[in-house]
């Protein structure tokens, strides 16, 4: 089921906001795409991210997929367990799999994005090669 506490992207990135940051990670239905993931790929903590922007790259035995923004604002921290250990991804994706932590220019750029129940019906109407 996916947690509706967060955001969700077309591209299948979420976004949680707690406090005064937003953690930044990519949905189980992306992960299950994938496949294996065996490199993760981050910007550096201090990167200004845009929106809708190429952050960063997943590769699985399947398939290299960029990974893109949910929000704008600064990179505060990088997970640097899924980079060391890519399967943390497909393990624990909207926990230990999260893949960074933003300060946000704009959290108002959240209300752009997907609701649980928008996104859970964004991927079903989505075939199973997508």
């Amino acid at each position: 089921m996916t947690p509706d506490d967060r955001r969700y992207s077309s591209e299948h990135e979420w976004a949680k906001l707690d406090g005064g940051e937003v953690t930044v990670g990519i949905t189980d239905f992306a992960q299950e795409q994938l496949g294996d993931v065996v490199y993760v790929e981050l910007p550096s903590v201090g990167d200004q991210l845009k929106q809708g922007r190429v952050m960063g790259v997943v590769e699985s035995v399947k398939a290299a997929s960029d990974l893109y923004s949910p929000v704008s604002g600064e990179v505060i921290a990088i997970n640097d367990a899924v980079v060391s250990e890519p399967q943390k991804l497909n393990d624990a994706p909207y926990a230990d799999g999260w893949l960074i932590r933003v300060r946000p220019d704009n959290p108002g750029e959240l209300d752009n994005l997907m609701t649980a129940a928008q996104y859970d019906l964004h991927v079903s109407d989505r075939g199973p090669e997508e």
